[in-house]
C-alpha cells in the first residue's frame, strides 16, 4: 500500500484543524485540490471520498491521510463524523513509500503513515485531536500546536507498527493468541461489568493462571488493564460527546456514578469534570 515517509526531526506545521459533523445523509464532500496534508479520523459512519485516482469508503475507526496536490472530491453522501488535521511537512517533498517495506530505525527521525488504515486505539487518537483544538483555541502559540500536531502523526505511527513491541521475545505461541482474545473481549465489553473470573471462566481457564500470564505478557494486572481499558473509552466519551457523567457511567457498565468517578480520578489522576474541562474547546464545522 501506498505511504508516507515524513522527518520529525523539526514538527511539521499545523495549519488548520477541526471535527466535522455532516449535516445529513446527503451530504457530499466538497472539490478541491489539497496544498497540503489532510488527516481524517472518523468517529461515525462512512466517509465516501476520492483521490481522483482511487475511491475510499472510510469507515469508524479508520483513518485517511492524502499529501498535497491531490485533486479530493466525495463520490456519493457520507452521513458520517470525522476529526480532521491539515499539516505541511516544512519544504519536504511528498515522499511514497511501499508501506510494506522497511520503517526507518527506532532512532531516525521518521515516520512512515499509509495512506489508509484502521487506528487501533480511536478514543486516544480523538482525545489527542480534541486537546489539540483546545490548544488552537486557547493559545497562538504555533510553536506549540506544531508540536502537538506532529505528536498526533507519531501516535499514529505507533499504534500502526509498534503497539506489539512490548511482548519482547515471546515467541508466538498459544499463551500469545490467548492474551489477544482476552485483549479484544475486553475492548468489546467495556459498556459492561467486566471482572476477572468471568474471563477465567468464558476461556476455560484457572483465573491465578490467566492472571498471571496476562500480566507477564502485558506488564499489568489483568484487573487493572480492565480498568484502564474503561477509563480510556471514558476520556473518549468525555471528550468527543456532550453526555453527562451518569450518562458515561452508565455506558461504562457502573450503576453508580459515583463509583466511576472515585476509578476514574485513580487512573487518570483528575476528576471526570475536570478533564472534559481541561479541553472544552472544540472546533465543529458543519459545512
Amino acid at each position: 500500500m501506498i505511504a508516507y515517509e515524513l522527518a520529525i526531526d523539526t514538527p511539521v506545521e499545523l495549519a488548520i484543524t477541526g471535527k466535522f459533523v455532516a449535516p445529513d445523509a446527503n451530504w457530499i464532500h466538497l472539490s478541491r485540490t489539497l496544498t497540503d496534508y489532510e488527516l481524517m479520523v472518523v468517529t461515525e459512519g462512512v466517509l465516501h471520498l476520492a483521490d481522483g485516482k482511487q475511491r475510499f469508503d472510510v469507515a469508524e475507526g479508520e483513518y485517511l491521510l492524502l499529501p498535497p496536490s491531490t485533486e479530493q472530491y466525495g463520490y456519493k453522501g457520507s452521513a458520517c463524523s470525522f476529526y480532521w488535521l491539515h499539516f505541511s511537512a516544512r519544504e519536504q517533498t511528498v515522499r511514497i513509500v511501499d508501506s510494506e517495506c522497511k520503517l526507518p530505525d527506532k532512532q531516525e527521525p521518521k515516520i512512515v503513515l499509509p495512506r489508509y488504515g484502521k487506528v487501533k486505539s480511536l478514543e486516544k487518537m480523538i482525545v489527542m485531536m480534541k486537546q489539540l483544538q483546545d490548544s488552537v483555541r486557547s493559545y497562538s502559540t504555533s510553536t506549540l500546536n506544531d508540536y502537538m500536531s506532529t505528536v498526533i502523526l507519531c501516535e499514529l505511527y505507533s499504534q500502526l507498527f509498534h503497539t506489539e513491541t512490548s511482548l519482547g521475545s515471546i515467541k508466538k505461541t498459544r499463551q500469545e493468541q490467548l492474551y489477544h482474545d482476552i485483549v479484544d473481549y475486553i475492548k468489546w465489553s467495556r459498556g459492561e461489568t467486566v471482572k476477572v473470573s468471568q474471563i477465567a471462566q468464558l476461556f476455560g481457564y484457572n483465573e491465578k493462571y490467566l492472571s498471571h500470564l496476562f500480566s507477564s505478557i502485558a506488564g499489568v494486572s489483568l484487573k487493572q488493564y480492565i480498568l484502564q481499558q474503561k477509563m480510556e473509552l471514558a476520556k473518549f466519551l468525555l471528550t468527543d460527546t456532550n453526555q453527562n457523567i451518569s450518562e458515561v457511567s452508565v455506558k461504562l457498565g457502573y450503576s453508580d456514578s459515583h463509583n466511576f468517578m472515585k476509578a476514574f480520578k485513580k487512573i487518570v489522576g483528575l476528576t471526570p469534570s475536570d478533564f472534559r474541562n481541561a479541553y472544552a474547546k472544540r472546533l465543529l464545522f458543519y459545512e
